[in-house]
């Protein structure tokens, strides 16, 4: 549940970040490139972070923190806040406790095959006694 709650956070900041940014990049063709760059970023961070591995964690919560470290000199050059105040955002839930052991359980195992069911690969290798015609 904890793992959707980040999901969602990191999608609705590549929303917003998306939502202020090209606005705000006046028409000028390297604001705007910057801006989808990150924007394509958030996007790949949300599916990794889907997964629920410690490794995940550990890539969203280094990425948030550069985002905020970005969004922050952006601000005192331009004035601009871009995503900086969700990513803060992010990275209180990501560093909140729970989250991060919510990160650390190992995810559940998939379901497996039963075996008294015929699968793909013992259907396949009955076809023609198991060897290939030609």
């Amino acid at each position: 549940m904890l793992i959707r709650l980040v999901t969602r956070l990191v999608v609705a900041q590549a929303i917003a970040a998306a939502a202020i940014g090209l606005p705000f990049s006046k028409r000028q063709l390297s604001s705007i490139l910057i801006t989808l760059a990150m924007v394509a970023a958030l996007c790949g961070l949300a599916f990794l972070v889907r997964s629920g591995t410690k490794t995940a964690w550990l890539v969203a919560v280094g990425f948030e923190v550069a985002f905020i470290g970005f969004g922050l000199s952006r601000f005192f050059g331009a004035r601009y806040v871009g995503g900086t105040l969700f990513a803060i955002i992010a990275v209180g839930t990501l560093l909140h406790p729970a989250v991060a052991r919510a990160y650390t359980v190992l995810p559940p195992p998939r379901p497996q095959e039963p075996q008294d069911e015929v699968g793909l690969c013992d259907a396949a290798g009955d076809t023609c006694g198991g060897k290939i015609v030609g």
